[in-house]
């Protein structure tokens, strides 16, 4: 599989060599951030390539929200590092069987995860990026689950941070869960 390097300064690199501009060609190439990328990279990364934030429709308030924080010192003392992971859960016993696949991004924090939703972009930016395993879930048993090593593609990554960090600050009406 084809493998792009993020650079903590928020660049893309192929074959060693800067991606100059659009980088639409790379989305389904396999993702390795470097050493030192942080939320605020994702976010720098965004920036030097605009067409990239064309893909979700949350971008835009991503956005905003990370040019309205300082530019430095971002961290939250309770979490770690920050963590994309993916999940698939076999589900229908009983009933239909079927399986859903989706991404989760969380904070770890004391090598336990920390949700992330009641922290601002504030909290955030400057905290360590890393690509999580796929958890495997047998019928809901999420107890007993299987961990594997998996591939992310650039695409994987900024659809799933954004739809996470698009329940960030949200009027309490809106958010899952609310009374």
């Amino acid at each position: 599989m084809n493998r792009i390097e993020l650079h903590p300064a928020g660049s893309i690199c192929h074959n060693g060599q800067i991606v100059p501009d659009d980088p639409l060609l790379f989305l389904g190439f396999r993702i390795d951030p470097a050493d030192g990328y942080t939320l605020r990279s994702f976010f720098m990364m965004l920036e030097a390539y605009p067409s990239l934030s064309g893909l979700n429709p949350f971008s835009a308030s991503c956005m905003e929200q990370y040019r309205s924080c300082p530019t430095n010192n971002c961290v939250c003392g309770s979490v770690d590092y920050l963590e994309l992971g993916k999940t698939i859960e076999m589900t229908g016993f009983p009933g239909e069987p079927g399986v859903e696949i989706y991404q989760r991004f969380v904070g770890v924090g004391k090598g336990e995860i920390v949700d992330i939703k009641p922290y601002g972009f504030d909290s955030l930016l400057d905290m360590p990026l890393k690509l999580g395993k796929l958890r495997h879930i047998v019928f809901g048993d999420k107890v007993n689950t299987f961990e594997f090593q998996v591939v992310y593609t650039l695409f994987e990554l900024i659809d799933g941070i954004l739809w996470a960090l698009s329940f960030h600050n949200m009027p309490l009406e809106c958010r899952i869960g609310a009374p």
